[in-house]
């Protein structure tokens, strides 16, 4: 295994560290800042501004007044589609430098975020970029001798919030249809990870957005985002994180009835019938359990394996898992790097010590990797019944639950049987087996013989308390429109 060594960055330049209010880079209000830290090193990589609720207002009135009068609202769709084109072109000729600082702030292997995370990215600003001029209502053949039409109209300001797990690729998910709308933004991005969101507001400045159009709040939920929740000058929120934090949000929210969206949490059923290719469905359940150390909302952290091929699964995985690479997130052998924080890295311990407790059988990792980051061992637990923590609860890491079934009816039984329904997937030879799982699980994104296929132009959200809306796709655009009726008399 590769050693967990101090990151070695490949960026030129000082990070951006200020709040984006009204187009001008400025401190805090009351001159807090905070830590960032690099997960590998656990070393402080810069103090950025630390954001608070009077630091929000300012940056609700920019982004109102931006809206209100200013010029993103009236200026021409294909202007604003092009705007975002320039973004995505910046951001793709500088697409070595982003992917170093996200690897820096997040931890993950910085050939995941380049090959993985920024062209996503690039490809989503792109996508929302051609959906600008083609936002159009209709004509409505209504009774009487009326002219009828709708109008499809931003919803006015937008405050959004994100999780630490992708960082940039979340920027893209929550800007790209909001400003194809029309709409303004205040963004919070997570306290862990706030660089390289703040490095996409100066490449959108470089753009050419408007000031107040993107406005960039770093800080804690408790003070800048609780604020922007709470503001009347807020018209939405799109928020992206866990579930309880969803729900504290939504209550919130209600107190100025302000449109809401939610992506939040998982425990996805991964299923593989005996009948799959079992090399492909190893390699699907390492990438839809691994991917971004386990830090996926949409994980497949539930593997219910057919009891015929169990132990062979079992078998495989724990030897798959037990050869992964771990380490320095800039060597390019690292195929797995640290958890984000200490906070997350003493929480997935925990679990795994509750699996043991309960009587799961840990037959890979389950412990700490080397004395310095926050690295876990990939852990793959066997003999896992449905009641135990480790499969009832989102632990957000590197630790796989390997649940064994006997047939169909039981194992769709089994995995609807969760407050959750983000994701599954299915792995079969019979077609028609991959179609009663996909009809029959509750989730918002089920994957056949694949895991982890993302586009930004396929829909991406829950059922029950995994979330409210989608991001991507058309679909995504309704959350930052409203629709307007109007009726003229011809007479």
């Amino acid at each position: 295994m590769a050693t967990a060594t101090e990151a070695r960055p490949t960026l030129n330049r000082s990070f951006q560290t200020k709040l984006l209010i009204n187009g001008q880079w400025r401190d805090s209000l009351s001159g807090k800042t905070f830590e960032t830290i690099n997960p590998a090193t656990e070393e402080v990589i810069a103090q950025v501004a630390e954001g608070d609720a009077a630091d929000i207002d300012l940056a609700v009135k920019a982004a109102r007044k931006a809206f209100d009068t200013g010029p993103w609202r009236t200026m021409d769709a294909r202007d604003r589609g092009r705007l975002l084109n320039k973004l995505a072109d910046l951001m793709e000729s500088q697409i070595d430098e982003l992917a170093a600082l996200e690897s820096l702030d997040n931890g993950k292997p910085l050939s995941e975020a380049r090959n993985g995370d920024l062209p996503l990215v690039v490809d989503c600003l792109r996508y929302y970029a051609g959906w600008a001029d083609k936002i159009h209502g209709q004509t409505i053949p209504i009774r009487g001798n009326f002219f009828s039409y709708t109008r499809k109209e931003p919803v006015g300001v937008a405050g959004q919030i994100i999780p630490w797990n992708f960082p940039m690729l979340m920027v893209a998910w929550k800007w790209g249809p909001a400003l194809a709308a029309g709409c303004t933004i205040v963004m919070k991005p997570a306290e862990q990870t706030p660089l390289s969101c703040l490095r996409m507001g100066e490449l959108a400045m470089e753009a050419g957005f408007p000031e107040g159009v993107i406005n960039i709040v770093p800080g804690f939920g408790p003070g800048a985002g609780s604020a922007l929740v709470d503001h009347p000058g807020v018209d939405k929120v799109a928020f992206t994180g866990s579930t309880e934090v969803g729900k504290l949000i939504m209550r919130n929210a209600s107190n100025t009835l302000k449109r809401v969206t939610l992506e939040l949490g998982g425990k996805s059923p991964n299923i593989v019938f005996a009948d799959a290719d079992l090399e492909k469905a190893v390699d699907g359940a390492m990438l839809g359990l691994y991917l971004n150390q386990g830090q996926c909302c949409c994980a497949g952290s539930r593997l219910f394996v057919q009891e015929s091929v169990y132990d062979e699964m079992v078998e495989r995985l724990a030897d798959k898992s037990s050869a992964r690479r771990l380490g320095d997130p800039f060597d390019p052998e690292t195929e797995q790097g640290p958890q984000v924080d200490r906070e997350q890295f003493d929480k997935i311990l925990g679990y795994i010590e509750k699996g043991k407790e309960q009587g799961a059988r840990c037959v890979a990792g389950g412990e700490r990797f080397g004395e310095k980051g926050y690295f876990i061992k990939p852990t793959v637990f066997a003999d896992v019944k449905d009641d135990m923590a480790i499969a009832t609860d989102e632990i957000f890491g590197p630790v796989m639950q390997v649940l064994k079934f006997r047939e169909i009816d039981e194992v769709v039984e089994r995995a609807n049987t969760t407050d959750y329904g983000l994701a599954a997937a299915v792995w079969t030879r019979d077609i028609g087996k991959a179609h009663a799982i996909a009809n029959r699980v509750r989730a918002g994104t089920v994957w056949v013989n694949c895991y982890d296929v993302f586009d930004a132009a396929a829909p991406f959200g829950g059922f029950k308390a995994s979330g409210i809306g989608r991001e991507l796709g058309e679909k995504a655009l309704d959350n930052y429109i409203e629709q307007k009726t109007v009726t003229v008399s011809l007479d």
